[in-house]
Order: C-alpha cells, then sequence, then structure tokens
C-alpha cells in the first residue's frame, strides 16, 4: 500500500514516514503545496495524510484540487488546527478522515487501516478471490486454508493485483506502486517481470485459482481460472 505524507513539519514527517515503513507501506512525502500537487496529480496513492497548514498554501485548498482533478485517493487529514470548521468543510470536500495533532502513531495506523478497509475491502478484514484470501493487516494469504509463505515485495504485489482484479496494470504503475520514489534510481522495469514469475510460481504452488496475464507490451492483469 503506498501513502503519500504531506507535512512540513520534518520531524514529524520523519516520525510517520519510519513507522509507517515498519507496517510495509510504500512512503513518499511533501512538504510543500506545489511539491504535494506535483506528486497527487502524476501518482496514484492508497492513502494521502494531508496537513493544513502548509508553508505554501492551505491543505483545504489542496483537498478540493485533488476532488476536481477526480483522484479517488483516500485522504486523512492531519492537523494542529482543532476547528470544527475545518473538520466539516474537510469532511463535506470529501476527506475520509480528520486526525488532530498531537496523536499517538497506534491512533493513526488504525485510523489508515479502517480508510483502506472501507475503500478495497467493502470494510472487510480480508478480500477474498476463489479460493484465495488475503489479509492485508497482517501480510498473510491463505489459499485454501494454508498460509503461503512469501517475501515483502511479494505481498504487496499480489495485493496491489487483488485489489485491480480484472484491471490492466502497467509496468510502471506497478512498479511506482510498490517501490515509490525508489523508482527514480533504475533503469528499466525487469525487476517487475522477476518479481512477477516469482508469484506465479508461488501461485501454482500453493495451487490458487488465480492467473497473472502478461498484456503483452503493455503489463499484466490478475483473473481467476477460465476468464
Amino acid at each position: 500500500m503506498k501513502v503519500l505524507i504531506i507535512e512540513d513539519e520534518k520531524e514529524l514527517q520523519r516520525t510517520i514516514q519510519e513507522s509507517l515503513q515498519k507496517e510495509m507501506y510504500v512512503i513518499e512525502v511533501a512538504n510543500t503545496y506545489k511539491d504535494a500537487l506535483h506528486k497527487i496529480s502524476s501518482f496514484d496513492y492508497d492513502c494521502i495524510l494531508l496537513d493544513i497548514m502548509l508553508p505554501d498554501g492551505n491543505g483545504i485548498d489542496l483537498l478540493k484540487e485533488i476532488k476536481e482533478i477526480e483522484r479517488s485517493d483516500s485522504v486523512i487529514i492531519v492537523s494542529a488546527k482543532d476547528s470544527i470548521d475545518d473538520k466539516v468543510s474537510g469532511l463535506e470536500l470529501g476527506a475520509d478522515d480528520y486526525l488532530t495533532k498531537p496523536f499517538h502513531l497506534s491512533e493513526l495506523h488504525a485510523r489508515i487501516k479502517s480508510v483502506l478497509r472501507r475503500k478495497n475491502q467493502n470494510g472487510n478484514n480480508s478480500i477474498k478471490i476463489n479460493n484465495l484470501e488475503l489479509f492485508p493487516d497482517e501480510f498473510t494469504v491463505l489459499v485454501n486454508g494454508k498460509e503461503m509463505e512469501m517475501n515483502n515485495k511479494e505481498f504487496a504485489l499480489l495485493q496491489y493485483l487483488v485489489i485491480n482484479k480484472n484491471r490492466l496494470l502497467t509496468k510502471a504503475a506497478i512498479a511506482e506502486n510498490i517501490w515509490g520514489d525508489y523508482m527514480d534510481e533504475v533503469d528499466s522495469y525487469d525487476f517487475v517481470y522477476s518479481q512477477v514469475k516469482n508469484l506465479r510460481k508461488k501461485l501454482k504452488q500453493y495451487q490458487a485459482d488465480l492467473e497473472i496475464k502478461s498484456i503483452y507490451g503493455m503489463g499484466y492483469k490478475l483473473t481467476t481460472e477460465g476468464e
């Protein structure tokens, strides 16, 4: 899962980033309104943590722009301003939640998981497709009730494919969603092919009724067998 932290307080930004990375989220950060708008316009995120007070603009105005360009990213407003007007404005504009500083990191984790469950899992704790069941909060995958052994990147790849079942996902989209800002350091998407190849082997090994199809020259699509 990919999260964008929009926060100009460097120490808080670092603390949140390190905490969420321990939870296996892919993290990107923005310190300003301008940088945040560029990232949101260019990339997809599962969740955006949005501070209201930014050095070059207001987070509420940024939220308006997010909605105007019809992005579906979940947004949690994180602000030191405990203002009813800001809360109402943010929620009316389409924010999924509002968290007032200071807060415990455990509460932030719970809020993120909650909005992601609502967005991707219809409020459930797991996602089921045929004989496979994926538990995002526990980083666990069961096939016919048996746990499937996999590393963090394989789990992230499978989760991204499952959430986007039957949708064509380009290699660029897969790489950017799972590796985030580190994509700036690579010259090709060959590593995506390697990860998909390894995941296919494991799905076959555990007899999952799913198939990762290659769409020549474009990317991959997760389907149930026979589709």
